[in-house]
């Protein structure tokens, strides 16, 4: 699937900061614990580069890993998926599907209902507070 949003990379560097940039056009992540004070009320988490949401906040929890953590996107296909085979292991990426910006990665050991922990970078994340 081809994404929706494309831009050049010198208009996704002008769009964004130096740090979300390198997260999520170039995949790499932000330090943990970078974001201590992220809201906590209800909400909607959109995606910086293209404003897609991908996370509503009633699905937000504390895995105590030091980034934001899911367990399940608002819907599954606003995320997409791939493998990443960096650093000597093999995790899966979880990206965009608009603009296949890189927001984290995805692990098999979340809270019930979906035993999933979608441990995304804060950077990435716009977040919009309900009405």
């Amino acid at each position: 699937m081809s994404p929706k949003v494309t831009k050049t990379d010198a208009e996704w560097r002008e769009q964004l900061s130096e740090l979300a940039y390198e997260v999520a056009r170039k995949g790499t992540t932000e330090r943990a614990f970078s974001h201590d004070n992220f809201p906590k009320q209800a909400g909607m988490f959109h995606c910086i580069c293209c404003g897609a949401e991908v996370f509503d906040a009633a699905a937000k929890f504390d895995s105590g890993t030091g980034w934001p953590s899911f367990y399940e996107p608002v819907k599954p296909e606003n995320v997409g998926e791939k493998t990443d085979k960096s650093w000597f292991m093999r995790r899966t990426e979880v990206h965009c599907a608009d603009c296949q910006a890189h927001l984290g990665h995805v692990f098999s050991d979340g809270p019930h209902p979906t035993g999933l922990r979608y441990c995304i970078n804060g950077v990435t994340l716009d977040f919009k507070p309900s009405e």
